[in-house]
C-alpha cells in the first residue's frame, strides 16, 4: 500500500487491529519516506530505525494475540509516533536541540515515553526542536534548519517544528510535542495541523526534568482532531512526584469520545487584539479569525467580541521565568560557547533574577488565570483568537544572533496569543481552517476552562469538519 501515510492514525490502528495492516509494514513505510525526504526537510534529529522495527514486531505479535483472545488494544496500537527531542528515551540520544548536548544519551524514559510504549506505539525517532525549546522557530547548531513542507524557504515554526514538519510531510501520522509558550500550537498552525495543548497536569511531566512552573506540557500534533485527542488520551495520566495533576474529564470519558460528539450550543468570546503591546494582527490572520467566528455562529453558537488591553507586566514576568528555564540546563563550562546567542542571552538575564522576582512572576501567572476565570469564563465557554499574528515566517526571519533582545521582541509580536494558556495552565487547541493567497496555512486558536479539554476537542472537531469554513483568504 503506497498511500499508507494518507490514512489517519486511527484508521491505521483500526487496520492493524483487524489484521489488514502490519505494524512492521507501517513502520517500514515511514522509515522509507524519512530516508528519501528528510535530508531536505530536517524534521528528525535522530532516526531510531532499529528500535522502531523492534517495537513494530512486538506490536504485531500483540495484535495477533488480541485477535485470537478477543482482547482490546490501545486506540493507537501499532501506530508510529515520533518523540520530540526534549523528552528522554532510554538508550537514545537526547540533545534538547543543543550542540552542547550533541552526544548525550538518556539512561531512562520520561513518563510520557513509558505511556507511549505501553500503548503499543512505534517510535520512529526524535524530532527536531529549537535549543531547549526556547524560541518559536526550529533552527539550532546541530544541523540545517527544519523547513516548511509546503514552502521550503519558510519555517514550520517551533519549538516542535520537527514534529509538525514530519506530520505535514507524511513522515509520521501524528507526533508528540511539548508546549511551554505555544510550541505545539505555533507549528501546528504554520503547517496546517491540529495542535492540542492539554491542561497543566493532564500528562505527567516527570521524572527527569519536571517543570515546577507549570508552563510546559506534553501535547499532540495531528491532521485531525480525533487523532490528536487519541494521542493525548494515551499519553495522559499522573505519576507519583508530579508537581501538578489534572482532575478527570467532566463525564469520565476519553477525549477521543468527545471528539466524536458535537458540543451543546456554546457562548464563544472572540479576542482579536493580542494582550502583548506592539503586536499587530496580519490581515490574513484576521480573515481566518473572521471566517472561524462566522462558522461558529452558523453552527448555532453565540459569538461575541471583547477587547482585552495589552499588559506589559505579563511579558516582563514571562521573560524572568523563561530566562530561569534557559539557565536550568547544566551545561559543561567548556561547552557554553556552543549555545545559541538567544539561549546565552536568556541565561545572562537569569543571573540577575532574584528569588523574590521569580516568585512574583509566578504570582502574576496565577493572577492572570484567576482574571480569565472571573471575567471571561464566568460568562463564556470558549475563547476564540488567532493562533499567530502573522503567516509562517521565512527561515531565519525570527532569529537575530546579533541582537537577542530584538529577537525576543520579534518572536513575542509573532506569537502573542498562545502563551496565555501556558501561564494559566488552561487547555487550548489550534484548528487549521484557512490558507492565504500564497497557499500558506493559517490556523485559529480555541481556549477553554482549566481541565475542560473535552469541550474544546468537541468544538474543534465540529469546526474542523469539511465544508464548515472557507479555505482561502483573499489577502496576500
Amino acid at each position: 500500500m503506497s498511500d499508507l501515510h494518507e490514512m489517519t492514525a486511527l484508521a491505521q490502528a483500526g487496520a492493524v487491529a483487524r489484521g489488514e495492516l502490519s505494524p512492521v509494514e507501517l513502520a517500514d513505510h515511514y522509515l522509507g519516506r524519512i530516508a528519501e525526504q528528510d535530508g531536505e526537510l530536517g524534521a528528525y534529529l535522530t532516526v531510531t530505525a532499529e528500535l522502531a522495527r523492534s517495537q513494530a514486531r512486538r506490536a504485531e505479535r500483540e495484535a495477533v494475540a488480541a485477535r485470537r483472545d478477543g482482547t482490546r488494544l490501545s486506540v493507537l496500537h501499532g501506530v508510529p509516533v515520533p518523540v520530540k527531542d526534549l523528552a528522554q528515551v532510554e538508550d537514545v540520544r537526547c540533545t534538547w536541540g543543543s550542540a552542547a548536548f550533541a552526544d548525550h544519551v538518556s539512561d531512562a524514559d520520561d513518563h510520557v515515553v513509558t505511556r507511549l510504549r505501553e500503548a503499543g506505539t512505534v517510535m520512529l525517532g526524535k524530532t527536531n526542536t529549537a535549543e531547549f525549546g526556547l524560541p518559536c522557530y526550529t533552527e539550532n547548531r546541530l544541523g540545517p534548519p527544519t523547513r516548511h513542507p509546503l514552502s521550503p524557504g519558510r519555517s514550520p515554526g517551533g519549538s516542535s517544528g520537527g514534529a509538525a514538519a514530519a506530520v505535514a510531510a507524511g513522515l509520521a501520522p501524528l507526533a508528540h510535542g511539548t508546549d511551554a509558550g505555544g510550541s505545539v500550537r505555533i507549528p501546528a498552525s504554520a503547517c496546517g495541523l491540529v495542535g492540542l495543548k492539554p491542561s497543566r497536569g493532564r500528562i505527567s511531566n516527570g521524572p527527569l526534568r519536571p517543570d515546577v512552573t507549570g508552563l510546559s506540557v506534553h501535547g499532540a500534533l495531528a491532521r485531525t482532531v480525533a487523532d490528536a485527542a487519541a494521542l493525548v488520551d494515551v499519553m495522559a495520566g499522573w505519576m507519583p512526584g508530579d508537581v501538578y495533576t489534572a482532575p478527570p474529564h467532566p463525564d469520565g470519558v476519553t477525549l477521543l469520545e468527545h471528539a466524536r460528539r458535537d458540543p451543546r450550543p456554546l457562548r464563544c468570546v472572540v479576542l482579536r487584539d493580542p494582550m502583548v503591546p506592539d503586536a499587530v494582527l496580519h490581515p490574513d490572520c484576521a480573515a481566518a479569525l473572521d471566517s472561524a467566528a462566522a462558522a461558529l455562529a452558523a453552527l448555532g453558537h453565540e459569538v461575541e467580541a471583547v477587547e482585552m488591553p495589552p499588559d506589559p507586566d505579563i511579558v516582563a514576568a514571562f521573560t524572568r521565568v523563561w530566562s530561569v528555564e534557559a539557565a536550568s540546563y547544566e551545561v559543561e563550562p567548556g561547552r557554553e560557547g556552543e549555545l545559541m546567542p538567544f539561549t546565552a542571552w536568556l541565561r545572562r538575564i537569569a543571573a540577575g533574577v532574584s528569588a523574590r522576582e521569580y516568585s512574583a512572576a509566578l504570582s502574576t501567572f496565577r493572577g492572570l488565570g484567576q482574571m480569565l476565570t472571573d471575567l471571561l469564563f464566568a460568562a463564556y465557554d470558549v475563547i476564540l483568537s488567532p493562533a499567530l499574528a502573522e503567516p509562517p515566517a521565512l527561515v531565519g526571519e525570527l532569529r537575530n544572533d546579533a541582537d537577542p533582545a530584538a529577537e525576543f521582541a520579534r518572536m513575542t509580536a509573532f506569537m502573542p496569543y498562545t502563551t496565555v494558556y501556558n501561564l494559566t495552565g488552561m487547555p487550548s487547541i489550534t484548528v487549521p481552517l484557512a490558507r492565504n493567497a500564497a497557499g500558506l496555512p493559517i490556523g485559529v486558536l480555541l481556549g477553554g476552562r482549566y481541565a475542560d479539554e473535552a469541550l474544546l476537542v468537541s468544538l474543534a472537531a465540529q469546526l474542523h469538519r469539511p465544508g464548515t469554513t472557507s479555505t482561502t483568504s483573499a489577502t496576500h
